[in-house]
């Protein structure tokens, strides 16, 4: 397996620092890192992200995270190893991934299932964490990225 290129944060001068000062940024907003590493792998594993799905998993680890509540992640649903707040944020992480299956992508209903678990700043950082993974996606998904091919 080769990637088609280097990936295009890599080759744009600044490209990559940008993204990374708005991580920066989502790391000010409070949010669990839990959550965080939940919701990078579930919007990945919906965009088919090989490569941020075995970065994000090696992320995870390395915070704590378990065996047992990553292979649940897909599906968080009918498994009971996730807290309340995490489940909005699986819930809102999956919404913003899938923009086009429904008329209204992101239904009151799970942005306020949303909020009341996160604050305004919270929530701020989670909608932001969520998009910047999914630009991740795909520019990993478009370039042909490999798993495996980063250690973070």
């Amino acid at each position: 397996m080769e990637a088609r290129m280097k990936n295009p944060a890599a080759l744009l001068p600044g490209a990559f620092e940008a993204i990374m000062s708005v991580n920066g940024a989502v790391a000010k907003g409070g949010v669990a890192e839990a959550v965080l590493h939940l919701t990078h792998l579930r919007a990945s594993q919906i965009n088919g992200c090989g490569a941020c799905i075995d970065g994000g998993v090696v992320l995870a680890k390395r915070s704590g995270e378990t065996d047992q509540r990553l292979h649940a992640v897909a599906a968080w649903r009918e498994a009971p190893y996730f807290t309340d707040a995490e489940r909005a944020a699986l819930a809102l992480a999956e919404a913003m991934t899938r923009l086009n299956d429904r008329v209204n992508p992101v239904p009151d209903s799970i942005w306020n299932q949303a909020r009341e678990h996160f604050d305004e700043r919270a929530l701020a950082g989670l909608v932001l964490h969520v998009a910047v993974t999914n630009l991740y996606n795909r520019l990993n998904v478009a370039t042909g990225q490999i798993a495996g091919s980063w250690a973070p």
